[in-house]
This record gives C-alpha cells, structure tokens and sequence, in this order.
C-alpha cells in the first residue's frame, strides 16, 4: 500500500516533470524572432535557440528559413507574443503595414530542454490575395482594443480559456455546442471586422455558423495571463477552389471571465482570392498562389 506521504511526493515529483517552460526564457525567443523579422536575418533566432532537428514551416509547407519570408526585413506596425509555459510554446501576432508589401503574420513556436531550442516553427504569412486581407485595417480595429494582462484574482484557468476556443469549433459540427460569446465580442479577419456597426455589442456570432465541418489537427497555445488561446489548425472550405484542402489558419481567442471577447484571425488561401471569383471578402488577383516576399 502506498502511503500518503508518498503518494503526495509522486504528484509533487510528476506536477514537476510536466512543467516546462519560463516565461522569461520564451518571451527572449519571441524577442528574437520580432528582431529575426525586423532585420531580415534568421540567425538572431536560430543561432541562439534552434534544435538541429527543428522544422520550419509557412502556410503548412515545409521551408527552408534561410531563404522565408524571415530573410526580409519587414517594418513592423505591430507585434503581439501569447506565451504558454505549461507547453513550452509561444505565438506572435505580427501587422506590417509598409504600402510596398503589407503582411499579417502568425508564427507557433515550440520549444525542447524548458525552453533552450526550439523545434518547430509555423508561420502563416498573409498578405494580398489572402482571406479579407487588409493590413491597414487589421492595424486599427486591432489598436481600438484592449489586451492588457488579466489581474491575477481575475484569470481564467488554462482549462477554461482552451474550452471557451474548441466551443466555437465544435459548433461548426455540432449546433448543441454553445459558445460563450461575451459583450463585447468582435471577430477580426485579415482586416474586416464585424465589431465595425457596435463597438460595444457582441458582434461574433452573426448567425450562419457551418455544421458540417470538422476542424481537425488543431495545434494550441494557452496563455492565463493574457487569457488567451491561439488554435493552428487545417479551416477545411475556406478555399472554396480547394474545398476539401484543409486551408492554413490560425484563431486567437481573448477570454475573460470565461467569455470569448476578441476573435482574430489570420487564414491563407490556397488559390488567391479563395475561390470566391469577387463575390466574397478575399480579393482576387489573376496569379498563381505562391509565397510572396
């Protein structure tokens, strides 16, 4: 029989393996990718915290990082970092508004050994052609909200900020699913934002949800102090030319008081325009979708 001391000690000893990562040590590695970015040199990350085995991807395809869209140096309006210290991950929001090649970009990185070397990077990088793009606008709908860090005695637990975004995907296969939208709730994508008419009202379920769609493969990012949860995952139909290729995006959750108050968004169409042929939000543009630098 195992006593209670002991069984106390082998939870203490297993809480202790399953943790992590600091925070501190991750926010250094968001930091060297902002300045990766801004300088257009992928060394100030890599040198410092790639694993030799790590992977890096842009829009779900593997590439190579000497030769990403981290090789040009962009002009940053903005950067936003979610850190996740219980899975050793991080996500930052990145907004270029240079008229000579906008972005929004969204990179996941996870980490090994509490934070030393990462080994896998992500990044949707979107820009003309993508879902609603419009850098301009996703910097000012973005710069009339409010994402300061959550007072302590205020937080959600990582349980309930992560439940709050796998509502809003489950509905899409399952209309019992509620999701626990919030006043003020509003949905910024690629720049077009429903929270345009009211500012002040819940603007994120417009009606309309799909509920045939099964979001698979999703990919998390769970921070309590910013109360926020980032889901990487395959958006099957969003490229209605493509509509059984899973189209790379990401949907970051802000969650307060268990309610989902701020959605954004950064998807990438497959083929520019997303198969709308003008009638939707993307814009269209006669041109094969490659990666655009």
């Amino acid at each position: 029989m195992v006593s209670g001391k002991a069984l106390l000690l082998g939870v203490t000893l297993a809480a202790s393996a399953s943790a992590h990562c600091g925070r501190q040590t991750l926010k250094l590695a968001t930091d060297a990718y902002i300045s990766a970015q801004t300088n257009g040199r992928s060394t100030v990350l890599t040198n410092a915290f790639a694993a030799p085995n790590m992977t890096y991807t842009e829009n779900d395809v593997p590439q190579n990082i000497n030769t990403g869209v981290l090789m040009h140096p962009l002009n940053l309006a903005h950067n936003r970092s979610i850190i996740d210290a219980e899975e050793c991950a991080t996500f930052t929001e990145l907004i270029v508004t240079d008229p000579s090649h906008p972005y929004v970009i969204g990179t996941r990185m996870v980490f090994a050994n509490h934070g030393a070397k990462i080994v896998t990077i992500e990044s949707i990088v979107t820009d003309k052609g993508d879902w609603a793009f419009n850098a301009t606008g996703y910097m000012y709908w973005n710069s009339m909200e409010t994402w300061d860090p959550i007072p302590a005695e205020k937080r959600d637990s990582r349980a309930v900020i992560k439940a709050a975004g796998d509502a809003y995907f489950n509905r899409w296969n399952d209309t019992s699913v509620e999701i626990p939208l919030g006043t003020p709730c509003a949905r910024l994508e690629g720049g077009a934002y429903t929270g345009a008419r009211n500012l002040t009202g819940n603007t994120c379920n417009l009606g309309g949800f799909p509920s045939n769609i099964v979001v698979t493969n999703r990919r998390y990012v769970v921070d309590e102090e910013m109360g926020v949860v980032v889901i990487f995952m395959g958006f099957p139909g969003l490229d209605r030319s493509v509509p059984q290729t899973p189209a790379p995006d990401s949907h970051m959750f802000r969650v307060q008081g268990g309610l989902v108050r701020y959605i954004h968004t950064v998807s990438a169409c497959i083929n520019d325009g997303c198969g709308m042929n003008g009638t939707g939000i993307p814009m269209r543009i006669k041109r094969r979708r490659t990666i655009r630098h």
